[in-house]
């Protein structure tokens, strides 16, 4: 009994009942958006719980003994995409397995962050040379250029974001921060300056720009889902009472994946909306929490990795849905439908309580 009593003691319950209090609440909009798709979503749901539940009983240290074996299916699977992926509205990224697909960029997120914050941790908290921070960027380089193929911008940033939370966590002092962000600016200028990117790309940055432009093609999504929030008032339409999502003002197409905020902001209003931050909120929280209490550097950069992962999306995500960040296509965690989403989420959080477990080690 008492030792039943010590591995719950270890169990971070409220990580644990915030994540599925969010994901209940993720496929409730689910089933008010009333396309079908919370059936499959609810699939990749009990598939994730069980993942998430094995991680967590796992020792996570394990997983600096197989960086290398981790880093190359990670770059295997991105290949593996570019050469015989499915094609779905011009973009390269998923495998199909039976009735369900899979998008291994996905899954690369999880992977990089494990196979990097290795690499970091093995430098205590002190990134003094510039080589050292240049190992890391060149670890990151791989993966990004092959997402970037596909071509997938959304994910593509969000690796970068990793990479840049789990450098501030390894110790980079602020003025080789701030080249690197400079040299980040002088390489979007570029890519902007001589048409890097895809022309769909292109006009939703345009679109950001200028809200009022090409108001029934690119910038149609977007309006919409201003439309949609900002009829919610407070306390929103009611639940199954949304207008724009319903009557597919809002397309089947986004509301259920990227515009899902907006949903939630037009049927359950400004309540719904801070409901929905307010869980993020404690999530985060959490997050913080198991990185600075863990005395294992790597298990500083898992938790990092992942809290800079999230906080990227939220951001991103829900910016995007009411016009203060340009559409990227990035998902909203734990809410979104897709199963390769659902499922690295939940097998980030089972990382996370594996490394709370064993914080004292």
């Amino acid at each position: 009994m008492a030792d039943l009593r010590d591995r719950l003691r270890n169990v971070d319950f409220v990580l644990l009942m915030t994540t599925v209090g969010l994901v209940v609440f993720g496929l409730l909009i689910l089933y008010s958006v009333g396309d079908g798709s919370i059936k499959k979503q609810a699939i990749w749901v009990i598939v994730g719980l069980i993942v998430m539940t094995a991680v967590a009983i796992f020792n996570y240290n394990t997983l600096r003994h197989y960086t290398l074996i981790i880093y190359s299916v990670n770059i295997f699977s991105l290949v593996v995409i570019a050469v015989m992926g499915k094609v779905v509205l011009g973009a390269q990224r998923w495998i199909q397995v039976g009735a369900f697909t899979f998008q291994p960029s996905e899954l690369s997120k999880i992977l990089l962050i494990i196979t990097l914050g290795a690499y970091l941790a093995e430098k205590k908290g002190e990134l003094e040379e510039w080589r050292d921070i240049m190992i890391a960027i060149v670890h990151v380089v791989p993966p990004l250029l092959l997402i970037l193929f596909q071509p997938d911008l959304g994910t593509a940033l969000v690796l970068i974001a990793i990479l840049g939370g789990m450098l501030i966590a390894a110790g980079i002092k602020p003025k080789q921060m701030a080249v690197l962000s400079v040299a980040a600016y002088v390489m979007v200028v570029l890519a902007l300056r001589f048409h890097l990117l895809q022309a769909y790309q292109m006009k939703r940055l345009m679109v950001f720009v200028n809200p009022s432009m090409d108001p029934l093609g690119s910038g149609y999504n977007l309006r919409q889902s201003m439309i949609a929030i900002g009829s919610g008032g407070i306390f929103g339409k009611g639940l199954f009472s949304g207008t724009q999502s319903r009557l597919d003002f809002l397309p089947a197409a986004v509301k259920h994946t990227d515009f899902i905020f907006a949903v939630v902001g037009e049927e359950l209003g400004f309540i719904g909306a801070a409901l929905i931050l307010a869980f993020f909120f404690f999530i985060l929280t959490r997050v913080l929490r198991i990185a600075v209490s863990s005395r294992s550097h790597f298990g500083l950069m898992i938790a990092t990795g992942i809290g800079s992962m999230w906080i990227f999306q939220v951001l991103v995500n829900i910016g995007m849905t009411i016009g203060i960040m340009p559409v990227t296509g990035i998902p909203l965690p734990f809410m979104s439908y897709g199963g390769s989403a659902m499922l690295i989420n939940l097998l980030a959080v089972g990382l996370l309580l594996s490394v709370y477990r064993r914080r004292w080690t």
